[in-house]
């Protein structure tokens, strides 16, 4: 766990249970119901996005660290943020998008709460969110699909990319609308 509430958790003393339930008697049941859903305290310090003004930020890990997660938690954290965002997904193919980055275990649809959840049009290869931010679907191998669209953020996944054919050549491909912010991730030994 990160975030400010850590020491709420880590507290085993009878004054911190007491604090615990003191908070969760306050909170309402849908309030109780989304904190599932607040990434930033569920997630490890090395699965947010870095502080300050970067452009690439690259996860490289092993299977199980949450690196899918950690991408789509980014995704509709600048959706929900940026109502003006277009955001490319890149990833080998867009069968691979498609049931990895928007509707598998870990993927966009997953990650939002209910009621929240984009609107998936597959026939587009586009997620629209009611921020009125847009997501749009690309597959790696077919890189100059990616000339023409403006996006202001671009996510990145799989190793194939990465050491194969250059994943950050592909999201450059991408007409990018002034500063703009590029992740990726990748399995360690490009598993």
């Amino acid at each position: 766990m990160s975030g400010s509430y850590e020491y709420l958790i880590a507290d085993h003393t009878p004054a911190g249970e007491k604090l615990r339930r003191t908070l969760v008697k306050k909170l309402d049941q849908a309030e109780r119901n989304s904190f599932d859903y607040v990434w930033e305290y569920a997630a490890r310090r090395e699965q947010l996005p870095p502080p300050g003004d970067w452009r690439i930020w690259m996860i490289m890990a092993g299977r199980g660290f949450g690196k899918t997660r950690a991408g789509a938690e980014w995704v509709r954290m600048i959706a929900e943020n940026h109502p003006d965002a277009r955001i490319a997904l890149i990833s080998s193919s867009l069968a691979e998008a498609r049931a990895v980055m928007v509707e598998g275990e870990s993927g966009l649809l997953a990650v939002c709460r209910p009621g929240n959840k984009p609107i998936y049009e597959p026939s587009l290869h586009r997620l629209r969110f009611a921020s009125g931010a847009q997501a749009q679907l690309f597959s790696a191998a077919e890189p100059e699909t990616l000339r023409g669209p403006q996006h202001s953020h671009c996510r990145r996944s799989g190793a194939e990319g990465i050491f194969r054919q250059s994943s950050l050549e592909c999201a450059g491909r991408a007409t990018c609308a002034g500063h703009y912010r590029v992740a990726g991730n990748a399995s360690r030994g490009g598993t």
